[in-house]
């Protein structure tokens, strides 16, 4: 077993001896996770910002390689357009999509009241930022023992107009264009779009999406603003499905051919269609130097569309939420406190029709259902400055949820409703900063995970009324801060308690469902290390690097399923240890090259433990050139999967047919150029 504390006890012991006194901080970046607004060596959390920089050390086309430079964090891409995203191993739950993370997008859930996070529809410059929280932040953000993820749109940041466009292998073609128009004195807009298309590796991988944005900002009087924005997305990708070893082995580019039973994926036309509109405004008003109030709301209607190999389903999803925020700073017992505390709320309908699937055409109607939920929050935080560098947070969150199911076809009706019962969910964190440039931190939080609609209403059609949310609770310590004058560091060891952990199941036909899976005990260690600015020759090359390490030691605990136990197996789909490392070179401020290399341990395929990815390396390198002048340029040429590794990337979990396997592309190349012209915005 991993003793935790004395991994972080040694490490601990040794950085504290190699420091000196003349180590300065490093600048440190502001955290706004558990709304704290300040420096990330007060804050007592595992939190990671993945910055503009971080986000365009590669060639913009997916969101994937930056975030899986991050420790304890994996983003997969089954095949173009089709993501999954998890934290801290919380793929259990995700056959497809992402499931047990609560999205947020300025300050709004992004995350639907379903529990739908369509962040596939995003273009890449369409996140300017993202924080991300590392296990439960239900204190503030209600559900998700994953964790949370804050992502921020270019409306305060951008600053230059913006023209770009990349092509590579397999069809890939790019095109994004964004300005920022000063409209007055007091007000401002952004406008974006971006398209996007790629043939894909594999047979029968076509993607294409479009992707438009205006964020219109508006000041009201001094200290108040306005901020409303729309996005609208539409993308078609098309769905290959999973290969066998065999199969994986012959031939990756294939995608899953017909069996006795089953045509195969290029017969049934498999793939998704999504439009959705989305539609936000924030209100944020100082209130006086001492309370600040926020309020918020959102809607969105998404038209979704998914033929399969077993039927065709449609959806129309229409969700509304709202949030709002009072933050209050005073003096408690001649202490410094910001007390932080509203509420959110959020409804979402969604009538869904079953059809029989006949070569991509919606025949037969099998089944003609609608959902909707309600779910809410009311939150409460207090963040106090103690002596001596200490900072203590406590929170509390107290989380309602209700779904309904109505069956209209076939006969007879079902109407089935759903009230989970109202839960506190608190969280406690102690930061200290010491005087040589560390701070240590921990926490103990709780939280839970409510099934999705997508988990309680599957693809097998049944509706299960008796799917219970998981409840998790995690401890953790850590110690983040800076040695070697230019080199920081985060080391964060954690203890995961999840009961009725939901895992993903497969019937016969290849229809998956869930079940609530006992216990797990989840262990881990993340160490993330950056040196910045190495002076290779001084005013002529200088370097950054930076390594992020994830062990995660996870393991089902009382699980038993169709009379197989499983009690002390594995966790399925998790990597014991990940590791990411790069170097960026940088001559002159003008020509770079920017060099990634990920590691991914065997990972077991199902709950039995009996099937395993192998390992594999994953290495990337970006070249490019900066032209500064009165029109700065920026051309590149970026190589993926450099060592050409055959390796399945976004695995189907408890496959039937041991069809576990997504091939992901060989070596492929890509080239793009990128204008930001300078001309007068202001209309």
């Amino acid at each position: 077993m991993l003793h935790l504390g004395s991994v972080l006890l040694l490490f601990v012991s040794i950085t504290l001896v190699q420091a000196q006194d003349s180590v300065r901080y490093l600048q440190e970046f502001t955290i706004t996770a558990f709304k704290s607004n300040r420096p990330i060596s007060e804050v007592a959390g595992s939190i990671s910002l993945l910055a503009s920089k971080n986000l365009t050390r590669f060639a913009g086309n997916s969101l994937v390689p930056a975030v899986n430079t991050i420790a304890g964090v994996r983003m997969e891409e089954r095949s173009p357009g089709s993501y999954r995203f998890s934290i801290r191993g919380s793929l259990l739950r995700s056959p497809f999509g992402i499931r047990n993370i609560k999205f947020y997008r300025d300050g709004l859930p992004f995350t639907d009241g379903g529990g739908n996070t369509y962040l596939n529809l995003l273009d890449f410059d369409a996140i300017t930022s993202m924080e991300i929280i590392k296990g439960p932040g239900a204190s503030l953000y209600g559900a998700g023992t994953g964790g949370v993820v804050l992502m921020n749109s270019p409306v305060d940041n951008q600053e230059a107009t913006r023209i770009s466009m990349s092509g590579g292998s397999y069809g890939l073609l790019r095109m994004n264009a964004s300005t920022k128009l000063q409209l007055s004195t007091r007000s401002a807009v952004a406008v974006r779009s971006a398209y996007q298309q790629a043939d894909g590796y594999r047979e029968h991988t076509k993607m294409k999406r479009f992707n438009a944005g205006v964020d219109w900002e508006y000041q009201i009087g001094e200290n108040a603003k306005i901020t409303t924005s729309y996005l609208v997305g539409n993308l078609y990708y098309q769905t290959p499905g999973g290969l066998t070893k065999a199969q994986f082995e012959e031939d990756p580019k294939q995608a899953r051919p017909a069996t006795p039973v089953f045509p195969g994926a290029v017969e049934q036309q498999a793939a998704v269609t999504n439009l959705t509109h989305l539609v936000s405004s924030v209100y944020e008003a100082e209130l006086s130097s001492s309370l600040l109030l926020k309020v918020g709301a959102i809607t969105s209607l998404t038209d979704f569309e998914n033929p399969t190999i077993r039927n065709y389903e449609k959806r129309i999803e229409k969700n509304i939420g709202f949030r709002a925020e009072v933050q209050y700073k005073h003096n408690l017992f001649n202490l410094g406190n910001k007390l932080s505390f509203g509420g959110e709320f959020q409804y979402f309908n969604s009538p869904l029709q079953v059809y029989d699937n006949t070569a991509g055409a919606a025949t037969n109607l099998r089944e003609d259902d609608l959902l909707t939920s309600s779910n809410g929050l009311i939150f409460l935080q207090s963040e106090t400055d103690l002596p001596q560098n200490f900072f203590l947070t406590t929170g509390i969150s107290l989380n309602m949820l209700r779904y309904e199911f109505t069956r209209k076809s076939p006969s007879p009706s079902i109407d089935q409703t759903r009230n989970f019962s109202p839960s506190l969910f608190p969280r406690i964190g102690l930061a200290k900063k010491l005087s040589n440039g560390f701070s240590l931190h921990g926490s103990i939080s709780q939280g839970f995970s409510p099934p999705s609609l997508a988990e309680v209403r599957p693809s097998t059609g049944a509706y299960n009324n008796t799917l219970n949310a998981e409840i998790g609770l995690n401890t953790e310590i850590g110690i983040r801060g800076q040695i070697f004058k230019k080199a920081k560091f985060d080391l964060v060891a954690y203890n995961f308690k999840l009961n009725d952990a939901i895992v993903i199941q497969r019937n016969n036909d290849g229809a998956e469902y869930f079940v609530n899976a006992g216990r797990t005990s989840q262990q881990g260690i993340e160490l993330s290390f950056a040196y910045n600015k190495i002076n290779l020759w001084k005013k002529v090359i200088s370097a950054d690097y930076f390594l992020s390490y994830t062990g995660q030691y996870y393991f089902f605990k009382n699980y038993v399923q169709d009379g197989n136990d499983y009690s002390d197996n594995k966790i399925t789909g998790v990597a014991p240890n990940a590791l990411s490392t790069g170097l960026d070179i940088n001559l002159k401020q003008h020509f770079y090259i920017n060099t990634t290399a990920n590691y991914y341990d065997h990972i077991p395929l199902n709950d039995a433990n009996t099937v395993y990815s192998p390992y594999f390396w994953l290495i990337t390198a970006k070249a490019g050139y900066r032209h500064l002048g009165k029109l700065p340029v920026e051309v590149f040429f970026f190589i993926d999967n450099l060592l050409n590794e055959k390796y399945s990337l976004g695995n189907d979990l408890n496959a039937i047919g041991a069809r576990y396997y997504n091939a992901a592309s060989g070596r492929n190349f890509s080239i793009g150029i990128e204008v930001k012209p300078s001309f007068k915005r202001r209309v």
